[in-house]
């Protein structure tokens, strides 16, 4: 009798220890469910709810600026202003040349093209096809200036001359009252600006000498002729140092050394404007940074990259 009693004792504990275990595996179990950190991961609630998230933080209102060599610097010194004051707007411009930049606008590729020299008329027909309507901005004044190395003895030209060393006529420096030299004429490539200005305004439409070295940006033309004590070129005015050197020109009104003054009152027989070309009138960001470079601030930028501004 002590022993079965022993052993209902015994089975009682062991049915009891069950229960108790019982209870502790579905307590266990329904914490597991319960816990909000395990139903949802916790990088899932912070994707939906984080407005970061929901808009990239790297977002920003951008515009493309694309053409005139001559005009980069200052595109870029601009540019640069521009955005340091605008944190979010960006602002990219390149170079490549006029007829580069205003190509680009036709097709639609650009917000804005640079350029030296006026759109002509094949391009504004190409313009109309392609639905795109070019504005033209005047930016800046600008002069085509004729360069030498500073070893070479002349120091003015006729318009006259300028022509016969860039079509062939004239070969040698001592027909211009320089020594006894070969005349090595520096160009820029055909889709520049300031190749078709120089072209229209010093050769009168004729050709380029065939053996003219040519150079696809002006700072390669400062180079060479820096570089090459027979060599000449032309190139913006902006772009004028001391290891090359400035002729002054004749176009039958007197001898005229480039300068801001001579520039802006038109006295300098090269002088020109340079232009921000847009589809229609600009508008948005467009309107904006155009809106700058014609502030005190932005034209005060003109001068400093050394060109001339359109207000004094």
């Amino acid at each position: 009798m002590a022993n079965k009693l022993k052993s209902y004792t015994i089975l009682i504990l062991l049915v009891i220890g069950l229960v108790f275990l019982g209870i502790g595996c579905t307590g266990s179990e329904n914490s597991e469910v319960s816990s909000p950190a395990e139903k949802t991961p916790a990088g899932e609630n912070s994707e939906v709810s984080s407005p970061a998230e929901k808009t990239p933080a790297g977002e920003s209102e951008g515009i493309f600026l694309k053409g005139s060599d001559t005009v980069l610097p200052l595109a870029q010194a601009e540019a640069e202003e521009f955005m340091n004051e605008n944190s979010g707007k960006s602002i990219t411009v390149t170079g490549g040349g006029s007829g580069v930049g205003i190509a680009a606008l036709i097709d639609g590729e650009v917000d804005i093209a640079t350029a030296s020299r006026e759109i002509d008329a094949n391009e504004t027909e190409a313009a109309k096809k392609n639905g795109i309507n070019p504005v033209r901005n005047d930016i800046a004044y600008d002069g085509i200036t004729v360069v030498v190395n500073p070893a070479n003895s002349v120091s003015n030209l006729t318009f006259d001359q300028l022509r016969g060393i860039y079509n062939g006529s004239i070969s040698n420096w001592k027909d211009v009252g320089g020594e006894d030299k070969p005349i090595v004429a520096i160009s820029r490539d055909s889709s520049s600006g300031t190749y078709k200005d120089f072209q229209k305004d010093v050769l009168n439409g004729d050709e380029y000498r065939p053996d003219a070295i040519i150079q696809a940006a002006t700072g390669g033309i400062v180079g060479e002729v820096s570089q090459n004590p027979n060599a000449i070129g032309y190139i913006g005015f902006a772009y004028l140092d001391n290891s090359i050197k400035v002729l002054n020109l004749d176009k039958g009104n007197g001898s005229v050394t480039p300068t801001a003054e001579s520039i802006l009152s038109g006295e300098y027989p090269l002088s020109r404007s340079l232009y921000f070309y847009t589809n229609g009138e600009p508008s948005g960001l467009t309107k904006e940074f155009i809106d700058f470079v014609m502030s005190e601030k932005g034209q005060n930028i003109v001068t400093t990259v050394g060109y001339i501004p359109l207000k004094k």
